[in-house]
């Protein structure tokens, strides 16, 4: 029994048709928008509130928390909205609440002059530097951790985290399905790929993202219930379970966020063909950054990358024999043929247009 979930981040347009970054948007500019956005009590407790308090609902304000001299937070500084589907015994039914969700954000941002956009890295800032500089309690609590330590990446990076779980597996399997899922990361990114920009231009490859995140930034975590099971990396692969729904769960973090949201569908399958395959032999505790690179640059125009794509496609195909998910996978099968990703069709509408903003504005029309 598999159970799906999905954490899609959203950027935003402001008022004047500026990329709303940290740059030029504080917390109360996206606050107004999640507090008009209901809350559902049956959502608790299989969703984390966190210390803060910000992640009340299914949308919340993603940024980096600033802290007194203690765990007290002062304010957020923000990047964009993150939405976060409940625990779903299909991925159809994760599909559908995710689009529900995105629905109701558009809604509530359009009422505040802003919109949605699609884009998995800041087209116009490389570097995101707290200002004022982290005080000695902030820099103690970085260290807590090896994501704590790279907190400044997220703020410049918009991705989804497709989550699943299969019931009544040993903690031990899925370590070793976190590990196969990390090892074939750079193989199947390209699926996904969807940040051809950089610093105001045109980039000359696929995945900004991809390239200065995944090595520095965990592909995949798996959360485990007891500090015995933890395994010591940098980065993490595994993490103590915040709340019990979190146990086992398996979190793929590398794939550059979807504007289609059928094609979260096709990679929750693609997922879900790689846990049940018993034949792929690779295995890595933390991704391959030299190879993510090579991904990010080339796609599937790399012929390693390429011929593995199709390995784990393929495999896949095999493990979802009879399971009507099956079918989710042709899209994948398409763009392989194709040799294309989602940032093929961004960069062309760039080329079109002429301008980031105008190119970012296609990108949700489908959805």
């Amino acid at each position: 029994m598999f159970y799906f979930g999905i954490e899609h981040e959203v950027a935003f347009l402001n008022s004047e048709g500026n990329f709303a970054d940290f740059t030029r948007t504080k917390f109360v500019d996206f606050d107004q928008i999640v507090s008009g956005l209901p809350i559902y009590a049956s959502d608790y407790p299989q969703l984390r509130v966190g210390d803060a308090g910000i992640k009340e609902k299914r949308w919340y304000i993603e940024g980096f928390e600033r802290f007194e001299d203690s765990e007290k937070v002062l304010e957020c500084i923000p990047k964009g909205i993150e939405i976060r589907t409940t625990i779903n015994p299909d991925i159809a039914s994760a599909i559908n609440e995710l689009s529900e969700s995105f629905r109701l954000l558009r809604e509530s941002a359009a009422q505040f002059g802003f919109t949605a956009v699609l884009i998995s890295f800041n087209p116009y800032h490389n570097a995101f530097e707290p200002n004022p500089p982290l005080n000695n309690y902030e820099v103690k609590r970085r260290q807590a951790s090896p994501e704590k330590q790279t907190a400044n990446i997220p703020m410049l990076t918009y991705g989804p985290d497709l989550n699943l779980s299969v019931a009544d597996l040993p903690i031990e399997k899925v370590i070793d399905i976190g590990q196969k899922l990390t090892y074939y990361s750079p193989y199947i990114l390209p699926f996904s790929y969807s940040s051809p920009f950089y610093q105001g231009d045109l980039w000359d490859g696929l995945s900004v993202r991809t390239f200065y995140r995944t090595g520095k930034r965990p592909a995949v975590m798996v959360f485990v219930e007891k500090p015995e099971q933890l395994i010591k990396s940098f980065p993490s692969l595994t993490k103590i379970a915040r709340i019990p729904a979190e146990v086992g769960r398996i979190e793929f973090k590398a794939f550059d966020s979807c504007a289609n949201f059928s094609m979260y569908a096709s990679l929750l399958a693609l997922l879900k063909g790689l846990v049940l395959d018993e034949s792929l032999s690779g295995r890595a505790m933390v991704p391959d950054a030299e190879k993510h690179q090579v991904s990010a640059k080339e796609g599937f125009d790399n012929e390693e990358i390429f011929a593995t794509a199709m390995q784990a496609l393929q495999v896949a195909q095999i493990a979802l024999a009879g399971d009507p998910d099956v079918n989710l996978l042709t899209p994948l099968q398409v763009l392989l043929e194709k040799r294309e990703t989602p940032a093929h069709e961004m960069i062309r509408s760039f080329q079109r247009l002429g301008s980031i903003e105008e190119a970012l504005r296609q990108t949700y029309l489908e959805t």
